[in-house]
């Protein structure tokens, strides 16, 4: 292993140089073993009232499993080029070269078009005058298909010497499958613009999780940690027990992951999702894993199951993976109303949760299994799959 990862033992951890500038990585002083209890006492501090926690599923290598990365380009005071990460709370960038916990070969390409910014008299962005050329940086590798795609975020339109820099950096990394322009001119804290030019390939990659194919564009929310999703899916469609005759909602669908892995075992699937770049690109996964018993709806998921419960309509089992701030009452109450047999809750803040599950036991539903996942290995984050049955 690498010198700035665990020792034989596994008990002491050579920190990584720029852990304390960084932030990224609350529990690097932890072993791994020691994070796992953590997580565990956390979510049971929060969760076990409802039910007992079932031991957290850790990771076998819990290194390198980010398969996306993104790096900020700036200047020091100095007038170095440099890249990386923003500092915890701050738009201050902590020069990285590499991580512990992101992909390896997407922080060498990362590296790589550093020093051609530099060979080419490229421009970096410049926040406070709102000047310059190269913003971003954003790396995602499939790795089940070894697929790799690179957005450069550009503050202009204009793109000096493109072609000559494309070839270099293709070149330099001929594994790279497509390449990406996106413009983002805007005072924000956001990582991607509206506007988009695809400079090679096809603009687009594909990865494999759980069996099935997904096509991931620039701005597709695709889960980071493909390793573990495999776990966390699995345990959700587990929980979901389905015969192959259950009709399924997928609230929150995005890119239609969790529908289409469980379309196998269910009889009719429907996602909902309010995105509706997200939904095209649910659609086309479905057609590339000849899933013919989904469909995907760009709509409120509660307004939609109300809708369905005014029409007479019934769910029996509904998939709900919401955003850090999980449900609001608006969603829960009309998820209540539809009354599924089963809810199976995916939450990656287990405090909202929490909130949540208050709201739905007090509603008609029972909490019958929990089950942490390790998805965020040296961060304080914690992934729950919880199963919740409709009371007889």
């Amino acid at each position: 292993m690498p010198q700035n990862e665990f020792n034989k033992d596994k008990k002491d951890i050579r920190l990584c140089p720029a852990s304390r500038k960084c932030g990224g990585c609350q529990l690097m002083n932890l072993s791994y073993e020691e994070q796992l209890k953590y997580k565990q006492s956390k979510v049971v501090r929060l969760l076990g009232s409802f039910h007992r926690v079932l031991q957290i599923k850790g990771m076998e290598s819990p290194f390198h499993y980010r398969n996306k990365v993104q790096a900020a380009f700036g200047r020091t005071r100095g007038g170095e080029i440099i890249s990386g990460v923003y500092q915890s709370s701050t738009h201050n960038i902590v020069k990285t070269d590499s991580c512990l916990i992101e992909d390896e070969k997407a922080d060498e390409i990362i590296l790589t078009i550093r020093r051609l910014v530099k060979s080419f008299k490229l421009t970096v962005y410049d926040e406070k005058n709102s000047r310059g050329f190269l913003r971003h940086v954003l790396v995602k590798r499939g790795f089940q298909t070894n697929e790799i795609m690179v957005v450069l975020v550009t503050g202009t339109l204009v793109f000096p010497s493109k072609n000559d820099f494309i070839k270099a950096l293709l070149k330099a990394h001929p594994e790279i499958t497509t390449i990406v322009q996106n413009i983002n001119n805007k005072f924000t804290s956001m990582v991607l613009g509206e506007k988009e030019t695809v400079l090679y390939g096809n603009g687009y990659i594909e990865d494999v999780l759980c069996g099935k194919r997904f096509r991931i564009s620039p701005k597709s929310f695709y889960q980071i940690n493909p390793v573990q999703t495999e776990v966390l899916y699995g345990k959700a469609v587990e929980f979901a027990q389905l015969t192959g005759r259950e009709r399924v909602i997928d609230a929150y669908c995005g890119i239609g992951t969790i529908g289409i892995v469980a379309s196998d075992k269910a009889g009719e699937v429907i996602g909902c999702e309010l995105n509706a770049d997200a939904v095209s690109d649910a659609r086309v996964n479905a057609k590339i894993n000849n899933v013919e018993n989904i469909k995907f709806f760009c709509a409120d998921a509660g307004e939609f199951m109300l809708g369905m419960k005014d029409a007479g309509e019934k769910c029996d089992v509904l998939f709900m993976d919401p955003p850090r701030a999980g449900s609001d009452k608006k969603f829960l109450s009309c998820a209540v109303s539809l009354s599924p047999d089963r809810i199976v809750y995916i939450s990656c803040n287990p405090e909202t949760q929490q909130r949540d599950l208050f709201y739905l036991t007090k509603n008609g539903y029972k909490v019958k299994k929990i089950q942490p996942v390790d998805m965020f290995p040296f961060t304080n984050h914690v992934e729950t799959v919880v199963l919740l049955s409709a009371k007889e």
